[in-house]
């Protein structure tokens, strides 16, 4: 089979598509003909040596796909032959080798069905942003819980695919969303999605600007995929007992940061781990995200789709900041 092969931790420039022998399912795993992958910043750090997994070489990238199961292993029940499905998170494209190829072997236990009214490609686009954003959503109670009605919600990086994820969920909390882009059409795209307020993250006091727009209220739950200077700006606008659930860091370090900004309003800081999910709680959180999605007629967003061979191309564009979900046909 096609791949496309990771030989070295110097980044997805260094990318080659080559060839493979293609991978036989173990008992409990399934085998795939990928139609869809989609990419995410996680696939660029592994890439990078910038992610705990460091997977033998070579490695192939890809967490998210949708195909055709072509075989499956002894000891799989419910899954069938000609079935299309996707992939919940699992150690597919982390430890062992994924989406970003023609064949890929998954663990039956990982698979989803289409969603009713759902497209193979939306379907593809959604797992890993979809419960990314779920588990920074509801990670602050036990057992994990959204945050009550009309709580604000504060999202920086809203227009990339954890961002457009946390706006869609957040929105079907009734949760009054905060969106921050530095792109005005994002901004406009963002309050058709259901952010009530959408921010420059660019402008100067940004914090007293929107500590000013929702007045007398403040920010009690940040989704933050940016870190970086933008970081200190979140915490400002935090109210007593506010939280912050740290998705990513694409804006760098966080300079200069005084903790005591944290004493007097008992904020609390919290990583966000997708990896945390196993095969049993990723299937009931996935099940709920589909039918919050369905209660406010949302899907998820696609921003562009690329041809197999133009893959560096596409972690190209998802470097630019797509609205949405950057796909492969493969």
């Amino acid at each position: 089979m096609r791949a496309w092969l990771m030989h070295s931790y110097e980044g997805v420039d260094r990318l080659r598509l080559g060839d493979v022998l293609d991978p036989e399912p173990d008992p409990g795993e399934v085998l795939l003909r990928v139609r869809w992958a989609a990419l995410n910043p996680a696939d660029a750090f592994l890439a990078q040596g910038q992610y705990p997994a460091k997977p033998s070489l070579p490695h192939i990238l890809g967490r998210d796909a949708v195909g055709d199961v072509l075989a499956v292993g002894s000891n799989v029940e419910h899954v069938r032959v000609g079935q299309i499905v996707g992939i919940l998170r699992c150690n597919v494209g982390v430890e062992v080798w994924g989406t970003l190829a023609e064949k890929v072997v998954v663990p039956a236990s990982s698979l989803i069905g289409v969603p009713d009214g759902w497209s193979p490609e939306e379907t593809a686009a959604a797992p890993l942003v979809f419960l990314t954003a779920w588990q920074a959503l509801t990670q602050w109670s036990e057992p994990p819980a959204p945050p009550p009605e009309h709580a604000v919600l504060l999202i920086t990086g809203a227009s990339g695919g954890v961002g457009v994820a946390s706006v869609l969920l957040g929105h079907s909390m009734k949760l009054t969303v905060l969106a921050l882009s530095r792109s005005a059409e994002k901004r406009r795209t963002l309050t058709t999605l259901g952010a009530e307020y959408a921010f420059d993250s660019a402008s100067p006091n940004l914090a007293a600007h929107i500590l000013s727009a929702i007045s007398p209220k403040k920010v009690d739950l940040a989704v933050d995929t940016v870190g970086g200077p933008l970081f200190r700006e979140v915490v400002a606008t935090l109210g007593y007992r506010g939280r912050i659930s740290v998705v990513g860091r694409s804006g760098g370090i966080v300079p200069e940061f005084n903790t005591a900004s944290l004493f007097f309003r008992r904020n609390r800081i919290g990583g966000v781990a997708v990896g945390d999910y196993t095969a049993e709680t990723a299937q009931p959180a996935w099940r709920e995200i589909v039918r919050r999605l369905d209660a406010i007629k949302r899907r998820p967003m696609v921003d562009s789709i690329f041809a197999f061979e133009d893959v560096k191309k596409a972690f190209a564009r998802l470097a630019e900041g797509p609205l949405g979900k950057v796909l492969v046909r493969v």
